[in-house]
């Protein structure tokens, strides 16, 4: 585990007031812009957590994890905490969530209070690849593990979900029931999952003789039930045979958008969406959808932190990768 850095220290090297950097800390109102920036650097460069309930300090640790999910909106994620929450509880641990957004800076918020409070360890879906804050995390001696994201390294445990299979399933289907014009509806390119369903979709594609680059690529700004509906008024001028989204949230908003607009689903525009929600078996046209184990997601990455918090000698590194599971219902042919 690093040293602990002092406010003191932190208050030489901005050049201010060990009272100036507690402001910034607890009162960041009170000071000017251009002084509270220079230190929240400061604090960024060095390190420096602020200290969490002395109780938690005298035992050296504390009987809490954190969850830091992309979208707690997302039904998929309130199913993983839920995962999460039941064995933590069953184990004595409670649980503090964070929601990033899919925010870089939110989530980089959300990990430094899990910090100061001095979690044992940080269950994540990172926003995003870029391993150096969860680095951060285990320079302090935190345990973290990957949920809904491969880990790229072997001392990492992670539980993930073969997303290149899923999409490759989700386009043969529509492929099958004989869509050959097909648009792909997806969030953020920098989302891992978004990234490797599209991979799938083209493989489908290339596996029934047609072009890859024939797949029609709408990259929304968010994966929700709005985006899905604007994607919906993009789609209207010129309507594919069919549609994969990236998550079932942007296929229930799509339905919502072509039906709205007198489009017959899937007479004219076959459907199919991601996660499997709650949601997508009670839609006005019950929604095709690929199955991820979202409960299971969140218990078993429960299990490998927690072994990694109460037996680092013993613990062995594990990633897991579950396999998707295609649902047909009446969105698709």
């Amino acid at each position: 585990m690093s040293e602990t850095v002092s406010i003191k220290e932190v208050a030489a090297r901005a050049g201010v007031s060990p009272g100036t950097v507690s402001n910034v800390l607890n009162r960041p109102e009170k000071v000017a812009g251009a002084t509270r920036t220079r230190v929240e650097q400061v604090i960024r460069e060095l390190g420096f957590v602020r200290h969490g309930s002395a109780s938690t300090l005298r035992a050296g640790h504390s009987r809490t994890i954190g969850l830091s999910v992309i979208d707690i909106g997302n039904p998929f994620f309130t199913d993983v905490a839920a995962g999460v929450e039941d064995l933590a509880s069953d184990r004595g641990y409670a649980v503090i969530l964070g929601n990033s957004a899919g925010s870089r800076s939110k989530e980089e918020r959300n990990l430094l209070v899990f910090a100061e409070q001095r979690v044992r360890g940080v269950l994540i879906t990172p926003s995003d690849d870029d391993p150096h804050r969860l680095e951060r995390l285990r320079a302090r001696g935190i345990a973290v593990v990957l949920v809904d994201h491969p880990a790229d390294r072997a001392d990492q445990c992670a539980v993930s979900v073969n997303d290149v299979t899923g999409g490759t399933m989700a386009a043969a289907h529509l492929l099958e029931g004989g869509a050959e014009r097909l648009a792909y509806v997806a969030g953020p390119a920098t989302m891992r999952q978004c990234r490797e369903r599209r991979v799938g979709a083209e493989r489908a594609l290339a596996a029934a003789g047609l072009d890859p680059g024939r797949l029609r690529v709408l990259e929304m700004t968010a994966m929700t039930a709005k985006a899905g509906q604007q994607a919906a008024e993009l789609l209207l001028a010129d309507l594919p045979d069919a549609v994969f989204c990236a998550n079932d949230l942007l296929a229930l908003g799509l339905l919502r958008g072509l039906l709205q607009a007198g489009v017959r689903v899937p007479e004219q525009v076959s459907l199919i969406g991601y996660d499997d929600i709650d949601f997508a078996s009670a839609s006005t046209v019950s929604l095709s959808s690929v199955r991820q184990p979202t409960y299971q997601l969140g218990r078993v990455a429960t299990e490998l932190l927690l072994d990694e918090c109460d037996n680092p000698d013993t613990h062995a590194h594990q990633q897991i990768m579950f396999q998707p599971e295609l649902v047909v219902r009446e969105s698709s042919r």
